[in-house]
């Protein structure tokens, strides 16, 4: 029998390229939005900055000359927080809220069933990490643990406890029910335009049907809407609410001034030609960090923990997109941390990846000698070898 020969067909063989996975991440909308802002445009005058130490100074006296048992030092204390200005007396209001703790059930015999009041109590202490009990809003309840109907009309005092049980626990019952309850009949007074005073229904409205609660807001936005809403209040303070625009106004300038510097930081690797799929997220981390300290005094900690996020994300797209060979090039590399090594064998982007690493953290570290404590960089530099080896092991999947 004659025996045919048939051409082997050939193997389809992928190009690296082709193998690589590449998530062509939509590039940032924000650009080089951020590099308008300069010492000129940022800087506040020397006549601000004096008006803004007599407003803070006036602001303080409020505090000191009113009686921490009062109803007006609770309500001023929740304002002086929710316009975002807390930080300047964080020492006076420390001070007011531990004597209202210590004080806690003398106060509320004193309250004559005044929801409003109890809950706003209730809702400060909580926030300030006292864990004063919930049964305090048993009286509000009837026998089957169900709140009274007397409280449906009572729109300030339910919206102060729809605030206070956002800061519940496990196993509270009467807190999960007063959202419940709060939700329904806060909601009919939207709903049946209920309420005459518009301060009081843009505040129903932002906390419910925005589901912005304090609980859920970051500072410096919730500051931001606050300012606006507090302006309408009939009996807005003036001394407090002009104070807490200039400050916001100082901190934003502050911030603006910050971005612009993470922006050119960022630029200079040129990601966006020499790692194009990795992704620009400086101005989301920004964000991100501003939502846990965007106090003046945290600056140089904003602008380390955005750069060294930013490596990690970078980090973190590499080894998507790279190829296993390469991955384990450069977590090799990185495990050994030598600041010397080219790797030159790698392609240009992993190349590029490296140096990136090693520039960046070497700039910490000066900086952080500047002040004593470059020792904490080590730190960093060992969790960014851990982070390398579950990358590569992810990679592996």
């Amino acid at each position: 029998m004659e025996i045919c020969s048939l051409p082997v067909p050939a193997k389809n063989e992928k190009s690296l390229d082709e193998i690589r996975k590449y998530a062509k991440f939509h590039p940032s909308i924000w650009g080089d939005f951020f590099l308008k802002y300069n010492e000129d445009n940022t800087k506040i005058t020397d006549a601000e900055q004096e008006e803004l130490t007599k407003q803070k100074e006036m602001v303080r006296k409020l505090l000191a000359q009113n009686p921490d048992d009062s109803t007006y030092k609770l309500e001023l204390i929740d304002l002086i927080q929710r316009l975002g200005v807390e930080y300047h007396f964080e020492k006076e209001i420390e001070e007011s809220l531990k004597y209202i703790h210590d004080n806690f059930k003398h106060q509320i015999s004193k309250d004559n069933d005044d929801l409003r009041i109890v809950a706003l109590r209730f809702h400060l202490l909580r926030q300030q990490g006292y864990n004063v009990p919930c049964d305090v809003f048993h009286k509000f309840t009837d026998n089957k643990g169900n709140y009274v109907a007397s409280l449906e009309n009572n729109v300030e005092g339910l919206l102060n406890l729809y605030e206070a049980a956002h800061l519940g626990t496990r196993g509270e019952d009467v807190l999960d029910r007063a959202l419940e309850f709060c939700s329904t009949h806060l909601h009919a007074s939207v709903l049946l335009n209920e309420m005459s005073n518009v301060y009081l229904s843009k505040r129903v409205n932002e906390a419910l049907i925005e589901n912005m609660p304090i609980r859920k807001t970051l500072t410096r936005y919730g500051a931001r809407k606050f300012i606006s809403l507090y302006q309408e209040a009939e009996s807005h303070n003036e001394i407090l609410l002009n104070f807490a625009k200039l400050d916001f106004n100082r901190v934003l300038m502050m911030h603006q001034r910050e971005l612009s510097d993470l922006t050119r930081w960022w630029k200079k690797f040129d990601v966006a030609n020499k790692m194009p799929y990795a992704r620009d997220r400086v101005v989301e981390l920004f964000l991100w960090m501003m939502g846990v300290f965007f106090e003046p005094c945290y600056a140089k900690a904003r602008s380390i923990v955005v750069r060294s996020t930013s490596m990690i994300s970078i980090l973190d797209d590499t080894y998507e997109y790279a190829t296993l060979d390469e991955l384990q090039v450069l977590t090799d590399a990185i495990q050994s941390w030598d600041v010397t090594e080219a790797l030159e064998d790698s392609p240009p982007y992993i190349q590029m990846c490296y140096r990136s690493l090693i520039d960046a953290y070497t700039e910490i570290e000066d900086e952080m000698e500047e002040i004593g404590e470059s020792y904490r960089v080590k730190y960093a530099i060992q969790e960014i070898k851990r982070v390398a080896m579950l990358y590569l092991e992810e990679a592996k999947w």
